[in-house]
């Protein structure tokens, strides 16, 4: 039996449809072990529709140990998914040094200022490959900025359906290699099959070179609504093995554990 976790849920706080109590009830009937809420957060434009309030961290934080408290399985997790920014680390550490979290997930959703997520728009006119090459440059600092447990949809420009237009490969191993000299780990995004492209994060065609790089993984569902909480996981446990896998890693007070999957 595989031991199932999902650190990757949006609830009310921020861009979730839904209470924390709803996710929790679906997460037990999936059979997930442990479930971490990740509400976003973003100190440079805190007031986005999608982001949670900050005067609310201290309400957020309140709840989820709560929540930690009365549910038996799953197992609740505390988490924040943080936008980062290269010119803001120092603010970045000092936010999340004051809070009692179990996980951080760094997340790269602006460009120079714009949303790469937002509006295809974005793309319009512009030279992809050049979008891909500083987009992974930036996750690539998140990584290496000490400030985070999991980098969430590394290739998240992908979203629109662009595509490279001659082989990516070398900045998949760049930051693979990145990830594995700061101990960073990665996350299986199967909310991407709900997406235009209708894939995960990253493109699975590269999950065996952060295995060779022994990156640790997890898979999450980047779920805005209960019933996606758990969605697509076991093409993407199969993809893992496929791919040489056969650990997860779990986190508790920042701190993270291997635990064994099996088939």
């Amino acid at each position: 039996m595989i031991y199932r976790t999902d650190y990757h849920v949006h609830t009310l706080f921020s861009d979730g449809k839904a209470a924390p109590e709803d996710y929790i009830a679906v997460a037990r009937d999936m059979g997930i072990r442990e479930l971490g809420f990740s509400d976003h957060i973003n100190l440079r434009y805190g007031n986005l529709h999608w982001c949670m309030d900050l005067s609310l961290i201290n309400e957020y934080i309140s709840r989820m140990v709560n929540y930690r408290k009365e549910t038996g399985e799953p197992a609740i997790r505390t988490g924040l998914e943080v936008d980062y920014f290269n010119d803001m680390e120092k603010e970045i550490y000092d936010f999340l040094s004051s809070l009692r979290l179990d996980y951080v997930l760094g997340s790269v959703h602006f460009l120079n200022g714009e949303s790469v997520d937002s509006n295809p728009d974005f793309y319009a006119g512009k030279d992809f490959d050049r979008i891909f090459r500083d987009y992974f440059d930036l996750v690539c600092e998140a990584v290496s900025s000490g400030l985070f447990d999991i980098i969430a949809h590394c290739d998240l420009v992908r979203i629109f359906g662009n595509n490279f237009s001659s082989d990516p490969a070398y900045l998949y191993e760049h930051l693979a290699r990145t990830m594995a000299s700061h101990d960073v780990a990665l996350e299986i995004n199967t909310n991407g099959m709900n997406r235009h492209f209708k894939e995960f994060y990253p493109d699975i065609r590269f999950l065996s070179v952060f295995r060779k790089w022994n990156v640790p993984v997890c898979v999450n569902s980047d779920a805005h609504f209960p019933a996606r909480v758990g969605q697509h996981f076991d093409k993407a446990y199969l993809l893992l093995k496929d791919s040489g896998y056969n650990e997860m890693c779990t986190f508790s007070r920042r701190e993270r554990y291997m635990i064994p999957f099996e088939f």
